[in-house]
C-alpha cells in the first residue's frame, strides 16, 4: 500500500533551515556582487536576528505549543508576544537615542509631528480648550484618531514617550490573540496556532511597537473589526451586543486612515452579499445588509465620503507625482518614474524586497531588511493557500478576510505608497493567516514549489539591489 504523506502541522526544519540558509546566501551574494556598497555590519546583525529569530522560534514553538490546551495557548501567546515587544520597546528606545540623539526613528517626520501635536492637545485639555484643536482640522478627519488618543494619553501620563510604546506592546500582543481567534473560527486550530505564532514573531509587526506612529493602534482596530465582523457573520445571535462593536470599530478606522475604513466596510458588504450559506443563511444576510447599509450611510456620509472619493479620484496623479519626486529628489532613483500600478499590482503579495546593500538615507528600510525577507518567504505559502481556495471553489467561505486583503492591496497598488513597508501593515496579520493555511497544505510532493521560490527570491533580491544602486548611479 502506498502511504500518502500528510502535511506538517508545525513549521519543520525543512522550511526554517532553508529559509535561513537562503537569506545568508542572498545577503552574501548581493554584497559580493556590489562589493563597493557593502551593508554596514549593524544592519547585518539586525537582519540576521530578525530572520534567524523568526524561523528558529517558529519551528520550535509551533511544535512545542501543539501540546498546549485550548485555554492555555492564548494566554501563552499573549504573554510571550508581550515580553518580545516590551524588550524591543526598551532596546529600540535607547538604540534610537544612540543613533539619532532622540527616541525617534530615522527620518522622524510623522513620529515627531504626532508627539508635538499630542503635547499641544494635552495642554488644551488641561485648559479646557480642546475645541481649538478640532477647529484646526478644518474637516480633515483621517489623522484625528491617533493624535487625539495620544493627546488624551499624554494628559494622564505627562507625555512620557516610553509609556506610549509600552502600551503599544500590549496592543500588539492582544492583536496576536485576535488573529488566533479569527483564524481558529475560519480555518481550525492548527492553522490558527501557526498564524498566531507567525504574527507573534513577525519582525515587521514587532518593529512598530518601538516607533511613535499610529500603525500598532490602527492595526489593533482593524484586526478587531475583522474578527468581530467574522463573529457577526457566523454567529446565530443577531442583537445589539453583536452588531454594535462592528459599527463602532468600523467608524473608528475612518479616523486613522480614510481609505482603510472604506476598504474594511467594503469587505464586510462583500462578505454579506456573496458569502456561502455555510457562513450565514439568507434571512440573516438580508437583515444585516439593510441594517448595516443604513448605518454606513449615516457614518460614512458628508466630509468622510468626500475624502474617500477625492483620494480615489487622485490615485493616478498622486502615484505619478510620487514616482517623479522619488526620481528627482536628492539620492533619488531615476528608475522610480517607470514604476506604477502595472508593475506593483502583480507583486503586491510579495513586496517590499529587503534592502541588503548600503544605500544613502535608507536606514528605516535597512533596519527591517530581515523582516521584509520573512514576508517574501511566507508569500509563497499565502499565494498557495489563496490559490487552493479558489481552485477548490471554497473562496466564498473566506470572503471577509480575502476581500479585505485583496481590496486594500488593490488600492495600495494605485497609491503613492505601493512599495512602502509601512503601508502594508494593515493586511500583514491577515496575510499570515493565509500563509499558515497555505503551509498546512504543503506536502513532500509540493515542497519543490518552495525550493524553486527560494532560488527565485535570491535572484529577485540581487535584482532589487541592482535597481536601488543603478537608479542612483551607484552600480
Amino acid at each position: 500500500m502506498i502511504q500518502v504523506r500528510k502535511p506538517d502541522t508545525y513549521f519543520t526544519h525543512y522550511y526554517s533551515d532553508k529559509a535561513i540558509t537562503f537569506y545568508v546566501l542572498a545577503l552574501f551574494a548581493s554584497n559580493l556582487v556590489f562589493f563597493s556598497h557593502v551593508l554596514s555590519p549593524m544592519w547585518w546583525v539586525f537582519g540576521l536576528v530578525e530572520v534567524i529569530g523568526f524561523f528558529y522560534y517558529t519551528n520550535s514553538l509551533s511544535k512545542q505549543w501543539q501540546r498546549l490546551s485550548l485555554k492555555r495557548f492564548p494566554k501563552k501567546l499573549f504573554a510571550t508576544a508581550l515580553i518580545i515587544r516590551m524588550v524591543w520597546v526598551v532596546v529600540s528606545y535607547f538604540f534610537y537615542i544612540w543613533q539619532t540623539g532622540e527616541p525617534f526613528e530615522f527620518d522622524r517626520g510623522d513620529s515627531f509631528g504626532y508627539h508635538t501635536d499630542a503635547l499641544w492637545i494635552a495642554d488644551l485639555i488641561s485648559k479646557g480648550t480642546l475645541k481649538a484643536y478640532i477647529d484646526s482640522l478644518a474637516g480633515r478627519y483621517s489623522d484625528l484618531g491617533y493624535v487625539l488618543y495620544l493627546g488624551i494619553q499624554y494628559f494622564f501620563t505627562g507625555g512620557i514617550i516610553i509609556v506610549e510604546r509600552l502600551l503599544k506592546a500590549v496592543y500588539g500582543a492582544y492583536t496576536c490573540v485576535l488573529i488566533y481567534r479569527l483564524a481558529q473560527r475560519s480555518f481550525g486550530e492548527t492553522v490558527a496556532r501557526n498564524a498566531a505564532i507567525f504574527c507573534m514573531l513577525m519582525p515587521n509587526l514587532i518593529l512598530y511597537t518601538g516607533l511613535h506612529v499610529k500603525e500598532v493602534e490602527m492595526l489593533l482596530l482593524v484586526v478587531w473589526y475583522i474578527e468581530r465582523s467574522d463573529f457577526l457573520l457566523r454567529s446565530k445571535a443577531l442583537n445589539f451586543q453583536v452588531v454594535f462593536p462592528v459599527i463602532a470599530l468600523a467608524a473608528s478606522l475612518f479616523f486613522f486612515r480614510t481609505v482603510l475604513g472604506a476598504t474594511a466596510v467594503f469587505a464586510l458588504f462583500t462578505a454579506l452579499m456573496f458569502s456561502s450559506n455555510h457562513v450565514m443563511n439568507m434571512s440573516k444576510r438580508l437583515i444585516l445588509i439593510i441594517w448595516l447599509a443604513g448605518t454606513a450611510a449615516f457614518f460614512v456620509g458628508g466630509a468622510i465620503a468626500n475624502e474617500v472619493e477625492a483620494v480615489w479620484a487622485a490615485r493616478q496623479n498622486n502615484q505619478e507625482r510620487s514616482m517623479e519626486m522619488r526620481t528627482t529628489q536628492k539620492n533619488g532613483n531615476k528608475y522610480a518614474k517607470k514604476m506604477g500600478a502595472a508593475v506593483f499590482a502583480p507583486m503586491m503579495f510579495v513586496i517590499p524586497f529587503p534592502t541588503v546593500i548600503e544605500t544613502p538615507k535608507q536606514e528605516n528600510q535597512k533596519i527591517i531588511n530581515g523582516g521584509n525577507y520573512v514576508k517574501n518567504v511566507l508569500a509563497i505559502f499565502m499565494i498557495f493557500g489563496m490559490f487552493t481556495l479558489i481552485k477548490e471553489k471554497r473562496w466564498r467561505d473566506y470572503l471577509l478576510i480575502g476581500s479585505f486583503v485583496i481590496g486594500y492591496l488593490i488600492v495600495l497598488a494605485f497609491s503613492a505608497f505601493a512599495q512602502s513597508e509601512r503601508f502594508h501593515q494593515p493586511v500583514l496579520p491577515f496575510e499570515m493567516i493565509f500563509a499558515a493555511y497555505g503551509f498546512s497544505l504543503m506536502t513532500k510532493k509540493n515542497r519543490k514549489v518552495f525550493d524553486r521560490w527560494m532560488l527565485l527570491l535570491v535572484v529577485m533580491i540581487i535584482g532589487w539591489s541592482w535597481f536601488k544602486l543603478a537608479g542612483r548611479g551607484m552600480a
